[in-house]
């Protein structure tokens, strides 16, 4: 019997450098080479991201690729391709579903999970997880643990590249020393500000007289900042909503009578769907089939299944049941598409994605 836990856990998992990272995924030969991503070094093009060593060496976002280069020689420079790395964003949050239902993302590189009703320790899931994606992605994220979402990436923000807990009860140690420019939402004009009034560490913002702070930012804004040099912060992690559907339909070359042909044409459509199905995660329980005649009339199929599926053998199964309450094989079909809904989290023992293509 699983018991619930006394107090949240949160977790908030990252890659850091995402985009550099992404591209020394997909090219080991630049494991020991900086990399800069950027636009267009001969116009002027800016630097997106870049990885520790290229960062050692004087690189920061906003900067000329031009300057970058000339900072770090040894760098390879990457034009940024947002495109791959929504794809590879994708793969990340799909592997970390599937360890975990309660889960948010957090822009391209990272997410909350809520482990308040985990049985094992935080930190074994936490080191467990951060093998997991490292396997299938070689994008090993950094890992903070913490009693709401804010401590949990100020957490993985100290934690380098491994993985670092906040004890509930433990926040004001953590904070007491940690520059507050570190905290969300304090930027360099709000900064300057605190420097004014000698507050630099959040100990200090924490134990602030709140008129005099409110005088110097506001009412409102000195309650925000207060609130989050206490290490107060939101608990709750809004799931991902799962899409409302997924389909594949192919328009035959001429009119096809003959079911199995038409068997093996759910066969490739139930193959196009396993991979959609695997980069979100996902399983479905209802499983639709399309079918258009070769006089233009269109008809459907369906059956909700008490177990969701997710591999093509399954989906195609399914699809081939529903294809014999059809006309097909006495009349001739032009189109057929299989769509799916219904989703749930895709089962622990799914075969994992084939997440990287091995480049020449």
């Amino acid at each position: 019997m699983r018991v619930a836990a006394l107090s949240p856990v949160i977790l908030y998992a990252e890659v850091p450098s995402f985009y550099a990272s992404v591209e020394r995924a997909l090219d080991p030969s630049l494991a020991d080479r900086p990399v800069i991503v950027g636009g267009d070094p001969r116009r002027r093009g800016l630097v997106q991201d870049a990885t520790d060593d290229a960062r050692a060496a004087g690189v920061v976002p906003g900067m000329t690729m031009e300057e970058a280069l000339q900072r770090c020689p040894r760098a390879r420079a990457i034009r940024t391709s947002m495109a791959r790395y929504r794809e590879v964003a994708r793969r990340v949050r799909a592997c970390l579903r599937r360890r975990t239902e309660r889960f948010e993302a957090e822009g391209l590189s990272g997410a909350y999970l809520d482990l308040s009703d985990l049985e094992e320790p935080a930190q074994v899931f936490a080191e467990s997880l951060r093998r997991a994606v490292g396997a299938e992605l070689r994008l090993p994220p950094r890992a903070g643990i913490g009693p709401n979402k804010l401590l949990a990436r100020l957490a993985s923000e100290a934690a380098g590249a491994g993985t670092l807990e906040i004890k509930l009860g433990a926040e004001a140690d953590f904070l007491h020393d940690l520059p507050v420019a570190r905290l969300p939402g304090i930027g360099r004009h709000t900064e300057e500000r605190l420097a004014q009034l000698g507050v630099r560490r959040g100990g200090e913002l924490a134990a602030m007289d709140p008129a005099v702070l409110a005088e110097a930012v506001g009412h409102r804004r000195g309650l925000e900042l207060q609130a989050l040099a206490r290490g107060q912060g939101d608990t709750r992690v809004r799931g991902e909503r799962y899409p409302g559907s997924l389909s594949q339909e192919a328009t035959l070359g001429g009119a096809e009578i003959d079911v199995v042909i038409l068997g093996e044409q759910l066969d490739r459509l139930a193959q196009g769907l396993e991979g959609a199905l695997r980069l979100q995660g996902i399983a479905a329980r209802r499983v639709v089939l399309k079918l258009r005649y070769a006089d233009s009339e269109t008809t459907t199929r369906s059956r909700t299944l008490a177990h969701s599926v997710s591999t093509a053998g399954e989906i195609a199964a399914v699809a081939r049941g529903l294809l014999e309450r059809t006309q097909a094989g006495v009349r001739p079909v032009r189109l057929l598409g299989i769509g799916l809904s219904v989703f749930t989290r895709a089962r622990k023992d799914d075969r994992q994605l084939e997440l990287f293509a091995r480049r020449p």
